[in-house]
């Protein structure tokens, strides 16, 4: 699914009323239809107060529209009008003359008047700002803010929380509507993903509003959400007539003395994704651990206690290094003297991770296309410190092109750059913040890597499939109590669940 810039959506709205040959304010009244629908739907006439705040915009306009129709069904509705600008779009001045048309006098506030009193089991509708805002709310919109934040009523935002930016950070928390839900036209925004700016949306849904779909095809967008219908197209089945080598050879370098559990996850992660074989390149002191814990895999060693050459006679499909490396110094130079010689695209997490950010000069030894797999600190270190979330993106797209390197940046929605262009996870929940994870992850994608998936490939459908098993596993055990080997365990479960049919939701269920 596409994310689409504001500046995309304004050009769809325009190119679906030529080629539709209606006008701006039809498009308007199919949004407000969608939005009452979803209401109505859910709330069945409940008499209770549904307070909707509108700007003077085309978002305001969404709003004046949509209490006309909660109106004309009888619910209980105060239309407020949030005067902070002389301006008025044109499809708004005509929503608020139908609006008095049927003796419907919003109540229009300035910096001068009081706040209406609101009920927390009241309801806010929010239609101040849309996806144009460009400079910060005015100091007494803010205060409205805080007032509809203070009320503990449910918020429902259409299209975009009021006062955030699709494209920056806003840089006063409290100049931006806390929503409950957000009602999205057409596709979610970048920001519903982000750490900055997510904080401040509970659920959100979209609400198909008939843009014309040639638009939304043909458009090249800069990121796109990834879900079940964007993997299912890479996943490669097994044919009867194969065997264990049909599937690669994955191997897992690392662990060091007291660290040997990292490439136990990883490994058994990587037979577990499916690589037909899989070796662990560890120390001495994790043989015995290793074969015990998994005796699927074979295991070859170095000295004692870390790593401090790293040769070996197999010739792997594809190679895992970093997790529970270490950084000792016979471990850098080792790792140094592996990336002289190693051709292939490699996953890099934890410990190597730290080594080449500490060594900038070895990230031009890395093979092409290979995939490192940060998480916030660990990406803090390779490319600097940044301003808020887009600053981020933008530095870390810039060291992906250097690198021509695939770039895992983990997070609560896992993104994935490469060549430009990012892949926004949705799979995954706070459960999966704990220790192991990333190690798993490592060995997911090592795994998809050794069974020919590309790097691209492999890195998108490992973080889907790794998120997913968390999702899994956490239905049963919780957040709290969620354990690395649990989302092992469960990779089985997310490969049966990408040819599940969706549930229906209740509701149609009902009405059926």
């Amino acid at each position: 699914m596409k994310l689409f810039t504001a500046q995309q959506i304004y050009a769809a709205d325009k190119f679906t009323i030529n080629k539709q040959e209606i006008t701006s304010d039809s498009l308007m009244e199919r949004a407000a239809i969608q939005i009452f629908n979803w209401m109505h739907l859910r709330m069945q006439g409940a008499p209770v107060k549904i307070h909707l705040f509108c700007g003077i915009g085309n978002n305001g306009g969404d709003g004046i529209a949509l209490a006309r129709h909660l109106q004309e069904h009888g619910y209980n509705i105060a239309v407020h009008v949030v005067n902070y600008s002389e301006k008025r779009s044109k499809d708004f001045l005509i929503n608020l003359d139908r609006l008095k048309d049927r003796k419907i006098w919003p109540n229009f506030m300035d910096s001068d008047c009081e706040f209406p009193e609101i009920g927390k089991d009241d309801i806010i509708v929010d239609a101040i700002f849309g996806i144009g805002l460009n400079r910060a709310p005015d100091d007494w919109v803010v205060n409205l803010m805080e007032h509809l934040h203070k009320s503990e009523a449910f918020v429902l935002s259409v299209d975009i929380p009021s006062g955030l930016y699709t494209d920056k950070v806003p840089a006063n928390e409290k100049a931006v509507v806390k929503a409950n839900y957000v009602l999205s036209f057409q596709a979610p925004k970048l920001v519903f993903f982000l750490p900055d700016t997510g904080v401040y949306i509970g659920q959100w849904e979209i609400l198909d509003i008939g843009l014309d779909p040639e638009y939304l095809i043909s458009t090249e967008v800069d990121y796109e959400i990834i879900g079940k219908n964007e993997v299912l197209p890479l996943y490669v089945p097994r044919e009867k007539f194969s065997h264990k080598g049909t599937y690669g050879h994955s191997l897992i370098i690392g662990g060091s003395y007291g660290k040997i559990g990292a490439s136990i996850l990883a490994t058994n992660a990587a037979l577990k994704i499916g690589s037909g074989l899989a070796t662990a390149y560890i120390p001495k002191c994790g043989y015995i651990p290793m074969q015990t814990a998994l005796p699927e895999a074979m295991v070859l060693t170095n000295s004692e206690e870390n790593i401090t050459d790293i040769d070996f006679k197999i010739e792997p499909d594809a190679i895992g290094v970093g997790v529970g490396l270490g950084t000792e110094i016979e471990t850098v130079n080792a790792f140094s003297k592996f990336l002289d010689k190693n051709k292939l695209p490699l996953v890099v997490d934890a410990d190597g991770l730290n080594i080449l950010s500490e060594n900038k000069e070895l990230l031009k030894k890395l093979p092409e296309n290979s995939i490192l797999t940060p998480h916030p600190k660990e990406l803090e270190r390779l490319i600097g410190k940044w301003k808020g979330d887009f600053d981020k993106l933008k530095k870390a797209k810039a060291f992906s092109k250097k690198y021509a390197c695939v770039l895992v940046i983990k997070g609560a929605n896992t993104v994935i750059l490469f060549n430009g262009k990012g892949y926004v996870n949705t799979t995954g929940n706070p459960g999966m913040a704990t220790a192991g994870t990333g190690d798993v992850l490592t060995g997911v994608i090592t795994g998809l890597l050794a069974q020919g998936y590309d790097s691209l490939g492999a890195a998108i459908f490992g973080v889907y499939l790794h998120g997913r098993a968390g999702d899994m596993v956490v239905e049963q055990v919780g957040y709290q109590s969620l354990m690395a080997s649990d989302i092992i365990e469960a990779l089985g479960d997310a490969y049966i669940d990408l040819f599940k049919a969706p549930e229906q939701p209740k509701e149609k269920e009902e009405q059926q």
